[in-house]
């Protein structure tokens, strides 16, 4: 792959619907393919196609919307060599920098000025052996780690990890029910009984528009 070009799924103007920045007016980068597939993946539009574009050409549509947040999400984005030189170039331009990712490929390059919200994939997902555990060392306060989880199992599990990683001591951690499988109330009452030292949050976009493609 040319290391001046990325291939994009879509670039849009939303509002953020999980992490941290949660509400602001945030511009999405989608990149173009994944090599994880979760089972409830809610963007397998984004596993191929695309459209090629210099990142100039991504720079330049960015700019457009006049927004100070840009989020690079996916599919994978660090499935992309030309991803780490997008993210630099973005925290050059003065944005605030966000990338989701997997957390199954190395996070170690990223810039360090990118606020890194790290999907850990949890059993019921069918992708949790390709977590990549080492990167969390590369982890700060300024990033997070998120878990979606399906059922008791999954929260379960997220207890384990979280006490023999000692997530908490790294980021911030933040739980997610997953949509359609798991009751909000029930996770949320899960972590109260465990005093579990997380952040609960819904996908806001999935409450304000339900699953409309760039939103």
């Amino acid at each position: 792959m040319d290391e001046a070009r990325l291939r994009i799924t879509e670039i849009f103007f939303s509002l953020q619907g999980e992490s941290r920045s949660v509400g602001f007016p945030t511009v999405f980068v989608r990149l173009t393919g994944c090599p994880l597939r979760c089972n409830y993946c809610d963007t397998e539009y984004a596993f191929s196609g695309g459209e090629w574009m210099s990142l100039d050409t991504v720079l330049a549509q960015v700019a457009g919307y006049g927004a100070h947040h840009v989020c690079v999400t996916g599919g994978e984005p660090l499935a992309q060599r030309a991803c780490l030189a997008l993210l630099a170039r973005l925290c050059d331009a003065g944005y605030e920098v966000s990338l989701e990712t997997s957390g199954a490929l190395d996070v170690a390059a990223v810039d360090a000025r990118v606020i890194k919200v790290m999907d850990l994939k949890t059993p019921a997902s069918g992708e949790a052996a390709k977590n990549r555990y080492e990167n969390i060392e590369w982890l700060t306060a300024q990033d997070q780690v998120k878990l979606v989880l399906c059922d008791r199992a999954d929260y379960e599990w997220t207890r384990e990890i979280m006490r023999r990683y000692d997530l908490a001591s790294h980021c911030e951690v933040l739980l997610s029910p997953c949509h359609g499988r798991l009751e909000p109330a029930q996770l949320a009452e899960w972590i109260l009984q465990d005093r579990l030292p997380v952040r609960f949050q819904l996908q806001l976009h999935k409450i304000l528009w339900g699953e409309a493609r760039g939103k």
